[in-house]
């Protein structure tokens, strides 16, 4: 999010742009659909005994087997690179990978999964806050009415105003997939690292892994499996289906056809597409769980849906604030 490099190029026009932007298209939508669809998949396993660290594991785990041999290969024997940036891919692995997906799958264990990722998604106003304090770029006019929106869809979304129970354990975990998303938006756009897209993706997958393992290990991270069968529609299928399909689908394949979506749309267009995500996750929820967010939470999350387009569109109006002289 802070670097926004060659959007302009990558969608240029003639021939051959057209064909990368369809492509494009293609793979972006491909990556949401595979993204939202995890948290329904996690929620019929821990509902048969799975915990969220052993699910989030698994799926980490199986990821990072796959997408490891693409990262290596980008990396073409730059080894240096690696070791100049290994404290970034600890980060990144630690934060946008581990925590966020940790994070949301316990959310998930406590309340409905399309509230929980409309949370989550609120993760760009989150950064838009960070950039400000952090980095000094004030945001512009419709960046501040794209956070007003989404901070009052929010509010729809948790259903305060009627007075609804609310799982606030649900929620804080929510928030925390939150800040893992805004991790994971701010270090994927920093192009300035010189690490290929791959190589980023493979090294916090495997450092995601290995901090999930080590937390199981050591006993900080409940890890629970089962071999009962898990439920979804009113079909039972094999305990092992929903763990491949998290894995291979919604880590592998959704990772992998995200970052060759980014590189051949630009990260402004690619971060729209991926908004399809949330679309994906209520779609799948009501499909495999029989879950679908009440009117005013629907609303809501249409809120927080125009507010992250008024986000995106007021990035290039981002006004850098220069420290004012002692």
């Amino acid at each position: 999010m802070t670097t926004m490099t060659h959007d302009a190029t990558r969608s240029a026009g003639g021939p051959a742009g057209g064909s990368r932007l369809a492509s494009g298209l293609v793979l972006a939508v491909v990556s949401a659909t595979a993204f939202g669809a995890s948290g329904a998949l996690a929620r019929g396993l821990l509902d048969t005994g799975w915990t969220p660290g052993s699910s989030v594991l698994v799926r980490v785990g199986l990821a990072a087997l796959v997408v490891l041999p693409f990262g290596l290969a980008s990396l073409r024997g730059r080894w240096s690179l690696l070791r100049r940036n290994a404290a970034l891919v600890v980060t990144y692995g630690v934060l946008a990978v581990a925590g966020a997906q940790f994070c949301y799958f316990s959310a998930v264990q406590h309340m409905q999964v399309g509230p929980a990722l409309l949370i989550e998604y609120t993760a760009p106003a989150a950064v838009v806050v960070w950039l400000w304090l952090r980095h000094g770029q004030r945001p512009g006019p419709v960046t501040l009415v794209g956070a007003a929106l989404a901070a009052a869809g929010l509010v729809l979304v948790l259903d305060l105003l009627s007075g609804a129970d609310l799982s606030v354990a649900g929620v804080l975990w929510s928030l925390g997939a939150m800040v893992g998303a805004a991790s994971y938006f701010v270090i994927s756009a920093d192009e300035g690292n010189g690490l290929p897209p791959l190589t980023l993706a493979a090294g916090g997958l495997v450092v995601g892994a290995a901090v999930l393992g080590l937390l199981g290990l050591v006993g900080v991270l409940p890890m629970a499996g089962s071999t009962r069968p898990v439920t979804y529609g009113g079909t039972t299928v094999d305990w092992w289906l929903p763990l491949l399909l998290l894995g291979l689908v919604t880590a592998a394949v959704a990772y992998t056809t995200g970052i060759a979506a980014g590189r051949r749309l630009g990260s402004r267009l690619a971060s729209f597409v991926a908004l399809l995500e949330v679309l994906a996750g209520v779609g799948f929820a009501w499909l495999l769980l029989d879950e679908l967010p009440r009117p005013v939470q629907l609303a809501g999350g249409l809120l927080i849906l125009a507010g992250v387009v008024a986000v995106k569109l007021g990035e290039r109006g981002v006004v850098r604030v220069e420290p004012t002289p002692a």
